[in-house]
């Protein structure tokens, strides 16, 4: 008869895993003085820039700020909310007048800039002219570096000037016509210098700007006495206004299957006008080393149809048709 004992074996752990937890052990501990680490400088910055009044809003602002009030433009987080002009206009302070009269004085509510040189000067005069001073800013962008040479025209003096050497208009408005700048204004007209406004009444035009809801227009050319490249922009008899033309002859047709310019919601370069909404828009499009907008009025409508779900047209009336260009 054998007898039988319990026994327990024991197995002592290869030199390997004890090199692999003492490794682990080790991992631990540098990644836990790691973040603590961090947690205290992160606390540290943040008292910093909280006594600077500079707390980022990425250690403030919560996801849902911006749906309750309008969040704040970048350069303005040091300010207190109450001082912080978001905007600015091209309006004229004379230091020789007091605040209560220019408080009672309506601002101008729209915007004329021309791109011009002193050889256009008389027809220069003639649109501005046509541009009523109460309803009007005007800004000309002088592209031969003349500016002296304006001052004898009566509102030479309240126009606001801007000379660079060999610039086009694009180039001017890309710099001096931001959106934050002439956010102020209703609409904004971007004008060449050589258009004829015989039968122009800018009062008019903008009345029926608005009865059509149009962000993005132009006057309607003569088909006459004007080069008229594109037939939508050409004036047309008992209308208003017309956004897309008809041609089923010869080269270009456009018929009721058309759904791009020219054929439909085509706005030329030389007289352009802008709704504020659209102009913030467009702006954006104007790219810096822009020259003469050649293929520009093809995006157009991004800015019209897109953003506002209304087309841009050619303006015609009796009243709005622009001669002579």
């Amino acid at each position: 008869m054998m007898k039988t004992t319990n026994s327990i074996s024991v197995l002592s752990d290869p030199p390997s895993r004890s090199c692999l937890c003492s490794l682990f052990i080790a991992a631990a501990l540098i990644c836990s003085v790691y973040f603590i680490g961090s947690s205290f400088v992160a606390k540290e910055n943040k008292e910093r820039l909280m006594r600077w009044g500079l707390v980022h809003s990425m250690y403030s602002a919560k996801p849902e700020t911006c749906k309750n009030q309008q969040c704040r433009l970048p350069g303005t987080e040091a300010l207190p909310e109450g001082i912080v002009s978001k905007t600015s206009n091209l309006e004229m302070r004379p230091l020789w007048s007091s605040p209560s009269k220019l408080n009672n004085q309506r601002p101008p509510m729209n915007l004329l800039a021309i791109a011009a040189g002193i050889k256009q000067k008389k027809i220069v005069d003639q649109i501005v002219r046509k541009f009523p001073s109460k309803d009007f800013v005007v800004m000309l962008f002088h592209y031969d570096g003349v500016v002296d040479e304006w001052k004898d025209l009566v509102w030479a003096d309240r126009a606001i000037h801007v000379s660079a050497a060999n610039q086009t208009k694009w180039w001017f408005a890309k710099r001096f016509l931001h959106p934050d700048i002439v956010a102020e204004y209703n609409y904004i007209f971007l004008w060449d210098e050589d258009i004829g406004v015989e039968n122009f009444n800018p009062r008019r035009y903008l009345s029926i700007v608005k009865d059509e809801g149009l962000e993005i227009s132009q006057p309607a050319l003569d088909p006459v006495k004007s080069e008229v490249h594109h037939p939508i922009t050409a004036r047309r008899r008992n209308s208003k206004a017309h956004r897309r033309m008809y041609k089923y002859k010869g080269s270009g047709r456009c018929d009721d299957y058309s759904t791009a310019p020219p054929c439909i919601g085509w706005v030329e370069m030389m007289a352009p006008v802008f709704s504020r909404a659209a102009w913030r828009c467009a702006w954006y499009m104007i790219q810096n080393d822009l020259i003469h907008a050649w293929g520009l009025d093809i995006q157009l409508g991004y800015c019209a149809q897109v953003i506002f779900y209304k087309p841009i047209t050619s303006i015609s009336h009796s009243l709005c048709c622009i001669n002579g260009i």
